[in-house]
């Protein structure tokens, strides 16, 4: 997942691209930005950021991503720009090799182990980071323990900054684990929360995985429910994410 999430200022043009990109528009969102995205690092990074995020939801778009990386890097003027966009290339590769593009798992760590250089301790960047590394020791490297760790530490990053978007990540994925374990009211209270936030934020394409995490902790008919939710807010979104599997 890339991004922090709302607007800042009441921006316009970061108010529209939100909008689309919640909506799974990251195509449509990433154009707003195109004109920028020539000469300007930040809007390079953040157009960037979309189309990798498109590939994970969509399983598609591989070489728009690598392009739009290669003008980020290019134009990556400090350490906390080259280590966001060492961040977004981590993550690209980590899509790739999770999806069964390619195995890309040493890129992936190489490319955090980069950003974790060059994105000191405590800035905002460093959440997104710790996340995506969680992700990697649980995905890739099957280090639930790691993984862990990693959450946590982003989830007081993603605290301390006020990203709510990556809070209902951290949520939802310290609540997976904890499900895996068999603590299902530990589960059920991270689901919940990941769901809350995602629905006060109206990130409508994460919210279906949200539905049907919850749904493995509640009981019937209350489980039903959310997996029908579920797969109305598919349907809505023409099958994204692509990585759900039909609910029924």
């Amino acid at each position: 997942m890339s991004g922090t999430g709302t607007t800042k200022n009441h921006d316009p043009l970061q108010t529209a691209v939100w909008r689309l990109r919640s909506r799974a528009c990251w195509t449509d969102a990433a154009a707003l930005l195109d004109r920028l995205a020539v000469t300007d690092a930040g809007a390079a990074l953040q157009r960037a950021s979309l189309l990798v995020e498109r590939c994970l939801y969509t399983e598609q778009g591989w070489a728009e991503a690598e392009d739009a990386l290669r003008t980020a890097e290019a134009l990556a003027g400090d350490d906390d720009q080259r280590g966001a966009a060492a961040c977004e290339r981590g993550q690209l590769a980590y899509a790739a090799t999770l999806l069964g593009v390619r195995d890309r798992a040493d890129e992936a760590r190489s490319a955090l182990g980069r950003a974790a250089a060059l994105i000191a301790p405590g800035a905002r960047g460093r959440a997104l980071l710790d996340f995506r590394r969680g992700l990697i020791a649980e995905n890739l490297s099957e280090s639930p323990q790691s993984a862990r760790a990693a959450y946590r530490r982003a989830h007081a990053g993603a605290t301390a900054h006020g990203d709510q978007l990556l809070l209902s990540f951290t949520w939802h994925h310290l609540a997976g684990l904890a499900f895996l374990d068999g603590e299902l009211a530990e589960a059920r209270h991270g689901f919940t929360e990941s769901l809350r936030l995602l629905e006060e934020l109206g990130f409508l394409v994460g919210t279906a995985p949200a539905l049907a995490a919850l749904a493995q902790t509640e009981p019937e008919p209350e489980a039903t429910r959310l997996r029908q939710e579920a797969t109305r807010l598919l349907r809505l979104l023409d099958g994204i994410p692509k990585h759900m599997a039909p609910l029924p």
